[in-house]
């Protein structure tokens, strides 16, 4: 399958990137300060320990990290996480400890990157941890014929070091678009693609990922508007998708945790992390939180804790409702997880101390997308 269009030069991807992300950011930067005050106001902010508590686990020291667009907990090297800048930058990753302290680079050898919007972590052949790279950006709204995908052994050691890079080329059956989100389930090491649309979908990779051939992407779920990262709990029983103004909770694709609220799947705390420019997020090792990341300099990955529906199998106390570990798909049932959070009271400290200004930040984020979207250059956002 081939999609015969003339692509863009990279110089004008860029061009492009850095007109919207001006927008975006600034645009971000307005909905936190509007929908943050409210909050406050309105319920006050969640009690100590409850879910949607939030905190810093680090800040970027190294000057070299200036747009960290993907992040990953490590497999090997137990708080150490992974991250990568976006366009622009040479191939290469950082492994970055709890310190905020660069450990090691890993560069890709002959990788010219176009567009990295992020990282992922699953299994080589042999069973051993992999990283996966996203150059799955397209600043252009689809005008690239093929995105790629590029995976690396995780090092067993924490040295700069240059790997050649298993390289997937990617296309979907429906057509080119626009993405930043790729994330790997666990369980099956099936690599997923969220799209950043309007009307996002989430795509599933073939029955097996070939190196020689084109891999073509299928719909298997729609996923909300603008998502700018997602990644799999440790388990694989929970996944995540965040956007600029929040994030949503799955059990599987198209299931979106039922905690009883009325915006099932809401991540309690998610939306005050929607800080300019929000792009990465991940669980952590233990999966009792979830880490959102943003672009700039310094920046930081802050901590938003989980707890009842929202926390993985792996996390949940013995009775307490969680999803399922056997892979079913089937959203998470409280009434066969042992009593618990029967009513979906679950982070409800956490949803409520933004709940009733809902409505009002469903208008204001409609009106940021329609600006970026309309007033923004022809050629897309970052």
């Amino acid at each position: 399958m081939s999609f015969p269009l003339r692509a863009p030069s990279r110089a004008a991807s860029q061009a492009a990137r850095a007109a919207s992300r001006s927008l975006a950011g600034a645009a971000a930067a307005l909905l936190v300060l509007l929908v943050l005050p409210v909050s406050l106001v309105v319920g006050g902010a969640a009690p100590a320990g409850a879910a949607g508590e939030q905190s810093q686990l680090l800040a970027f020291k190294d000057d070299r990290i200036t747009e960290s667009s993907g992040l990953i907990a490590s497999v090997r090297h137990p708080g150490v996480f992974w991250t990568h800048n976006d366009s622009g930058d040479l191939p290469r990753l950082f492994a970055v400890g709890a310190d905020g302290a660069t450990k090691a680079v890993i560069t890709l050898e002959g990788v010219e990157p176009r567009d990295w919007e992020a990282v992922s972590v699953g299994k080589d052949e042999a069973g051993n941890p992999a990283l996966f790279i996203g150059d799955i950006g397209d600043n252009f709204k689809g005008k690239w014929p093929e995105v790629w995908i590029y995976r690396i052994p995780e090092p067993a050691e924490l040295k700069d070091a240059t790997v050649k890079p298993v390289k997937y080329r990617v296309q979907y059956a429906d057509g080119p678009r626009d993405a930043e989100a790729l994330l790997v389930d666990p369980r099956s090491n099936k690599v997923y693609i969220a799209s950043k649309e309007n009307k996002g979908g989430l795509y599933e990779q073939p029955a097996a990922l070939s190196p020689t051939g084109v891999n073509v992407f299928t719909r298997v779920a729609d996923a909300p508007p603008t998502v700018t990262d997602g990644a799999f709990a440790p388990d694989g029983t929970r996944f995540i998708l965040r956007g600029y103004g929040g994030a949503t909770m799955y059990t599987a694709p198209g299931k979106p945790v039922e905690n009883g609220a009325d915006h099932s799947g809401d991540v309690p705390g998610a939306f005050q992390m929607a800080f300019p420019q929000g792009e990465s997020v991940c669980f952590t090792a233990d999966g009792q939180a979830v880490l959102f990341g943003s672009e700039g300099v310094h920046s930081t990955v802050r901590r938003v804790a989980l707890d009842g529906l929202f926390l993985p199998a792996m996390a949940a106390a013995p009775g307490q409702p969680s999803g399922q570990p056997s892979g079913s798909g089937a959203p998470a049932d409280p009434a066969q997880a042992g009593g618990g959070d029967q009513e979906g009271q679950a982070g409800r400290p956490a949803t409520k101390a933004y709940g009733p200004g809902f409505l009002a930040v469903v208008v204001l984020v409609v009106t940021v997308y329609a600006f970026i979207k309309f007033r923004g250059p022809k050629s897309g956002s970052d």
